[in-house]
């Protein structure tokens, strides 16, 4: 049995040979490699997670990155590299996301938050954050999206353009709008520009 796993190992590395660390992972996932799904999940977690949290709020996101991840898994073969894999990655979080928030019917609450207290230092960094929050999560899930896509995972209007499967000129449409209502909610929420 050791001729076979040797066999096998050195069949899979001739596979990756030539390929970026990325690819190489990728083509693992797509054998079921414990090690490269692991390896995928753990260059990854950071990012969807933290995605899946502006969209759906800190409750819910533990689950819907785990979902998301399983989804990745199930579908990695159907990626065909004809775009980025952040930018397919990004789009099966985000329809993740949007399907979860459709079956609740509701968009996320705003977070409880103690109003901001001006005093220098951490704390006033977490009320800002918290006070973020609160703004993002009384806009409307598509809205919300765009502008996390945009502000937060700095992808460019065509990158948003491709995970959303809109047209650049309504992510633009979509952006202003959330900016706006942002600013919107954050005044009412106390903030003081």
């Amino acid at each position: 049995m050791v001729g076979t796993s040797n066999k096998m190992d050195d069949a899979a590395l001739h596979l990756t040979e030539g390929l970026s660390d990325l690819e190489a992972m990728l083509e693992g996932c797509r054998r079921g490699s414990p090690t490269d799904q692991r390896d995928l999940y753990q260059r990854f977690f950071p990012k969807v997670h933290g995605l899946a949290t502006r969209i759906v709020g800190r409750q819910d996101a533990d689950d819907l990155t785990q979902q998301s991840f399983l989804q990745v898994f199930r579908r990695i073969s159907l990626f065909r590299g004809d775009s980025q894999f952040d930018t397919w990655l990004y789009r099966l979080v985000v329809n993740e996301c949007l399907q979860h928030l459709r079956r609740q019917k509701a968009t996320c609450a705003p977070l409880e938050f103690d109003p901001m207290d001006h005093r220098p230092g951490s704390d006033e960094v977490s009320d800002n954050r918290e006070l973020l929050d609160a703004a993002l999560g009384r806009i409307e899930p598509e809205l919300r999206t765009a502008l996390v896509l945009r502000e937060v995972e700095r992808l460019s209007y065509s990158e948003i353009a491709e995970v959303l499967s809109l047209p650049e000129g309504t992510v633009a449409s979509r952006l202003s709008k959330a900016r706006s209502l942002l600013r919107q909610n954050l005044i009412e929420l106390g903030w003081e520009p």
